[in-house]
């Protein structure tokens, strides 16, 4: 044998030997790393769970300026979202009268009854059309004799000077102005038809209203969004400028921006989040306020109306736009005057 054979010989025989303990130091090794990562993991969420009632504690230790400070936030937030509820319920009055436009269709003169009964049952097959009334001329005028109050004079007509006619409801799909006035272009175009009316004025009248109140709501939410923005950020820039020292004494041992400024963060998150409270609590004691003055209101119109309230996805809506409302003036109070202070 030779000795280069028995050299690669010993040497397979070492690493054998070795490769048992070179094993479990790379497993005692991983095992070390682990649980150095998990210690960090927790110290990390521990200070998180520290700063976050930390942040409570600091609002409960100043009752009363906290308080005009969440107030403020509170009558802000409570503003657009009341009027949005206004608005909504607008909506749900008008909604009945969307549906209540109709066209008038006055059929020529001769148009027998079966005539105008098959014109009626074609228009009704139109997905466009909610509903055809058939009215004779008979109909039509004893219609007209009880809503005019001149049944004397009527009577003294020789013939009945009306002619047949359908009313047509637009479906509540197709009830906007454009599709109306699109519908009514259409039936114009029948040959049994001589006159087609529709008062659409007071329709365009509506939405255009409509619209301009869902504007004025968005811009108002804008600006008060802003509003709450420069309030909790000058709330937390005074908070700073209060630790000034501690923060100094904080840079000079080594604490690193994040976890000077993650106090500050939480404290920004509990004013939005109190503030939407707040105003979620103003807006709901506002419509139990209403509701009653309403509903008498509604009676004497033969209706059944009642305030609609925030609901539950508007409610969610308010209180996470308060929170991240309060994180993101906070952050950037923190971003700017934490880094004008430097430690002497």
């Amino acid at each position: 044998m030779s000795r280069r054979t028995h050299r690669a010989r010993v040497n397979d025989s070492e690493e054998q030997s070795f490769a048992p303990l070179n094993s479990h130091k790379l497993k005692a090794g991983g095992a070390s790393a682990s649980i150095a990562a998990n210690r960090h993991l927790t110290a990390y969420f521990v200070h998180h769970f520290q700063a976050f009632f930390y942040s409570l504690g600091r609002i409960w230790q100043n009752p009363f300026s906290s308080l005009m400070t969440i107030s403020v936030i509170g009558i802000a937030l409570a503003l657009p979202s009341g009027l949005h509820v206004v608005l909504k319920n607008i909506q749900g009055i008008s909604a009945g009268w969307e549906n209540a436009a109709q066209i008038s269709l006055f059929l020529k003169a001769g148009i027998a009854e079966d005539q105008a009964k098959k014109l009626q049952t074609s228009l009704e097959a139109m997905p466009e059309i909610s509903s055809v009334k058939y009215l004779s001329p008979d109909d039509a005028l004893e219609e007209f004799r009880k809503l005019s109050g001149f049944g004397d004079a009527l009577n003294a007509l020789d013939e009945n000077p009306l002619p047949t006619l359908l009313i047509v409801r637009p479906s509540s799909k197709f009830s906007a102005p454009a599709q109306v006035g699109s519908l009514l272009a259409r039936l114009r175009n029948h040959d049994e038809i001589d006159l087609a009316q529709l008062d659409m004025e007071w329709i365009k009248r509506l939405y255009a209203l409509m619209e301009i109140g869902k504007r004025g709501v968005l811009v108002l939410a804008a600006l008060l969004a802003l509003a709450v923005l420069l309030i909790v950020g000058n709330t937390i820039r005074l908070a700073i400028q209060n630790k000034r020292d501690e923060i100094e004494v904080q840079k000079l041992i080594g604490a690193t921006d994040a976890f000077i400024r993650r106090p500050f963060l939480y404290s920004g998150i509990w004013h939005g989040l109190l503030g939407a409270i707040i105003a979620w609590l103003l807006v709901v004691i506002s419509l139990w306020l209403l509701n009653g003055p309403v509903q008498r209101l509604s009676l004497l119109y033969d209706s059944n109306f009642e305030l609609g309230s925030l609901g539950l996805s508007a409610s969610f809506t308010l209180l996470t736009t308060g929170l991240l409302l309060g994180l993101l003036g906070a952050w950037a109070a923190v971003g700017k005057h934490l880094r004008e202070i430097e430690p002497g």
